[in-house]
């Protein structure tokens, strides 16, 4: 059979297109140790990725995909999760317990994550246990397509700025004082980028503009970020551009990021870059040093102070960070034209928290429930329909009244639905809340108890969209998320004790189908433990 040369080579450029066109494959191996560091002068047991404290960044562009492949050398199983990454379709790689097996002792996992139709700053952290008091943390940046405009000028360097308070004590022995009925006692300092104070610095030259990715990555404490004589310009929050706005303090709340532009236009010097505890009655303070390249001396003299315990200060601050609506997002098209605001919500959800005593032990509660984990990861239970693992809807979607209770508590929502929730706190502490697998709009937040009425004064034109939000003592937050993703996601306190110890649950997010379209099959390599084992994965 004759074959026509044209036809041949127009198939091979098709071919060469498709092939060109897939998304590009970034590839990490990281080793996960023990070893001695020093964050406050004492020699202490951190966990370190490839020998670095913190991690080493993960740098990528919009819809890259991430091989990266762990091998865990410590003692204990170990898991990394992916802050703020939302694992379309997939979240049995989420790299939460109720997600994804952990990784034994002397073995690896290669997680196969794809960052798709995002963009920001974000970071990785160890999730179980109290590894993260040790370590194993480190930054996510997801820099637009090359096509994509982004808007602001493209700044003289980068740089992840992680901030957090800490422990001297091992991880071992925190996690032994919360299993034995115990609170945390107040930490012992503040780290900016795993160093005590003074103990980094960031190079700058006179007159050229830098950006900034801050993420608070520590246990409990809301941290207030400033740099000595300079204006912070706010352009990114989680992956949403913002109006931006300038700052002299910026409030970080537990698990939060912000991206921020630092112009060098102050006389030739250095100068204290600040993160200090909000809302505590003692103050702990962590500095780092902006570096002129020309510097004429060293900073001197005591950092300077911010803002302590003031709440309406942060709050007002916290309603002034928005959504920029003329400005694209990881995709050619503006942000603002998803109009949330003009979608009737399918139904409200109250989210209470609480502390208390269970069988005489601290615990601490979601709609009276304390989250105890089972004895398989919630999602490879789901998958495989083995019974007794959990019960969906062992939550209610609103406050009883109750008191705290153990159960493995899920909550099952539909697919597709959009719908409004409100986190309620009637403690007097700050308390900061995350939702794997989504981004949501902060609609609204205030003082008091929520009630119908106070949709009147929720933002339903530009509210910021993040993935981790702060809820005010005595007050309330309320956000509007379109649930488009099937999965199984961890609804959780930022608060490091208070997660361990039971103010976190799972939201399932019901298809009903077995379609591709809606939820990728289990990865073939996927660790199988618990009641899972001895099941099989997906063929090729």
């Amino acid at each position: 059979m004759r074959v026509d040369f044209a036809v041949l080579l127009g198939l091979f450029v098709a071919l060469l297109a498709i092939v060109e066109a897939e998304d590009p494959y970034r590839f990490f191996n990281w080793n996960v140790t023990y070893g001695d560091i020093y964050p406050l002068g004492v020699r202490q047991q951190g966990i370190l990725i490839n020998g670095q404290f913190p991690g080493p960044d993960i740098h990528s562009v919009t819809n890259d995909n991430l091989i990266i492949n762990v091998f865990n050398s410590l003692d204990q199983p170990f898991l990394l999760s992916w802050s703020g990454i939302q694992q379309r379709r997939n979240s049995f790689v989420d790299g939460v317990y109720g997600t994804t097996c952990p990784i034994p002792p002397g073995r690896n996992y290669t997680y196969i994550l794809q960052v798709k139709d995002q963009i920001g700053s974000f970071y990785y952290f160890p999730s179980l246990a109290f590894h993260k008091a040790a370590g194993g943390f480190g930054g996510i940046r997801i820099l637009s397509r090359p096509r994509i405009p982004v808007p602001f000028d493209e700044p003289a360097g980068d740089y992840t700025v992680l901030i957090g308070d800490w422990y001297q004590a091992n991880h071992t022995d925190l996690k032994a004082h919360l299993d034995g009925g115990n609170k945390l006692p107040f930490p012992d300092g503040v780290l900016i980028n795993g160093r005590g104070p003074n103990g980094g610095s960031f190079n700058v030259e006179q007159g050229k503009t830098y950006r900034l990715r801050i993420c608070n990555v520590g246990l409990e404490h809301s941290l207030n970020f400033r740099i000595q004589g300079h204006k912070m310009k706010l352009v990114e929050v989680e992956g949403t551009h913002t109006l931006q706005t300038s700052y002299s303090f910026l409030d970080v709340h537990v698990g939060q990021c912000y991206s921020v532009l630092v112009t060098a236009d102050q006389p030739s010097q250095d100068y204290y870059i600040v993160a200090s505890t909000r809302f505590t009655s003692q103050i702990l303070t962590g500095t780092a040093i902006l570096k002129y390249s020309n510097s004429a001396g060293p900073v001197s003299g005591p950092p300077p102070g911010g803002p302590t315990i003031q709440i309406d200060w942060s709050l007002n601050q916290a309603r002034t960070i928005r959504t920029n609506l003329t400005a694209s997002g990881p995709r050619p098209n503006p942000q603002g034209s998803y109009h949330y605001g003009m979608i009737p919500t399918a139904r409200t959800i109250r989210l209470s928290s609480s502390a208390g005593q269970v069988d005489g032990k601290q615990r601490y509660g979601v709609n009276s429930v304390s989250f105890v984990p089972a004895d398989t990861p919630l999602k490879l239970a789901d998958y495989f329909n083995i019974d007794g693992v959990f019960r969906v809807n062992s939550i209610s979607p609103n406050p009883t009244g109750g008191g705290l209770y153990l159960d493995t508590s899920v909550l099952g929502t539909d697919y597709r639905a959009f719908v409004e929730i409100v986190f309620e706190n009637t403690e007097d502490i700050i308390q900061s809340w995350h939702i794997d697998g989504y981004s949501f709009f902060v609609v609204g937040m205030d003082g008091g108890q929520w009630n119908s009425g106070t949709r009147n004064n929720y933002n339903l034109r530009d509210a910021i969209a993040r993935t981790t939000v702060q809820v005010y003592p005595m007050s309330w937050t309320a956000i509007y998320v379109a649930l488009d993703n099937v999965g199984m996601w961890n609804i959780r306190s930022e608060f490091w004790a208070r997660q361990y110890l039971g103010q976190q649950f799972y939201m399932r997010v019901y298809a009903g189908t077995n379609s591709i379209r809606d939820e990728y099959p289990i990865p073939k390599n996927a660790r199988l433990c618990g009641r899972a084992s001895g099941r099989h994965t997906r063929p090729l």
